[in-house]
């Protein structure tokens, strides 16, 4: 099965990218619809202007083994982020937008450069908010022989309307599913609205691009979610298991993520001060095993 993108000529990627920069000036790319001009160098609170910010790309060998195979998945950490996590393990990059601006030639030389050097797929780390720089990339990357699937790999803060643009480029989608509850959202990542807002994009990436399908060890293309267990069950497991195993589908892919501990601003909320405990992390996985939802990971 070939990338979806590649179904695509250039000029049909090129209106997405076109459409996706509409979205984007004034800006309704996330749910926050902030409003500001991106092609003007205004910014909002991702940060990014016109220009996406790379902290850096190479194989990646930690991620999922359907992703990471035998020569890595190639991932592109996008600097800044939508989300403002308390408790973010990369907050150099999200919070402090560590890295540089890149354009969109730029952006499709990294494609081109994973994809050289064996990398199984185009893995796009934290790329919310530059969806219309991704799509004037991969315009370039396509036309100079980029074949490899696209990954879409967010914190799960996403607008419909955005992912839309995306249906027939990305090949697989790895939403987080945070929380279940809206006020532990606004409290732990300044968001109000996220599981509604969460849900919502995540029936829209299964919609598209339906359960994971994995073909001699790699995933070709579907849904992969990832959820983190946090101490106390501020993450919502249960609900969370619920909602994929009867609303999305109990074929669902998940991997329940138990490596939480203390970083950025976390030990200011005293339930996020310690690691996840073996117990709770167990108590998750049986979750989603008695759901009947397939495990990565």
């Amino acid at each position: 099965m070939g990338a979806a993108y590649l179904n695509l000529d250039p000029g049909a990627i090129r209106a997405r990218a076109e459409a996706a920069w509409e979205l984007a000036d004034p800006c309704r790319l996330c749910p926050r619809e902030c409003g500001v001009r991106r092609r003007a160098g205004q910014v909002g609170v991702c940060r990014t202007g016109e220009q996406a910010v790379v902290s850096s790309y190479g194989p990646h060998f930690g991620e999922e083994p359907p992703l990471t195979g035998w020569r890595g998945s190639g991932t592109i950490f996008f600097g800044h982020c939508n989300l403002r996590c308390l408790y973010c393990q990369n907050y150099q990059i999200s919070q402090e937008g560590e890295g540089r601006e890149a354009s969109p030639l730029e952006l499709a030389q990294m494609m081109l450069t994973l994809e050289h050097w064996g990398c199984h797929n185009i893995n796009l780390v934290s790329p919310t908010h530059v969806i219309p720089q991704i799509l004037s990339a991969l315009e370039i990357a396509a036309t100079r022989g980029l074949s490899v699937p696209l990954v879409y790999n967010t914190g799960g803060y996403d607008a419909v309307p955005a992912l839309r643009l995306l249906e027939g480029v990305v090949d697989i989608y790895m939403p987080d599913m945070k929380y279940a509850d809206p006020e532990v959202g606004k409290r732990l990542s300044g968001i109000p609205d996220y599981p509604q807002r969460n849900r919502e994009a995540v029936r829209e990436m299964h919609r598209q691009v339906g359960d994971l399908v994995i073909e001699n060890g790699l995933a070709t293309r579907g849904l992969l979610v990832r959820h983190l267990v946090l101490p106390h069950d501020l993450a919502g497991t249960e609900e969370v298991v619920r909602f994929l195993a009867e609303e999305i589908s109990p074929r669902t892919y998940l991997n329940v993520m138990g490596q939480y501990r203390p970083c950025y601003r976390a030990r200011e909320v005293g339930e996020l001060a310690r690691p996840v405990s073996r117990p709770e992390y167990v108590r998750a996985v049986a979750i989603a095993r008695r759901a009947g939802l397939r495990l990565a990971g």
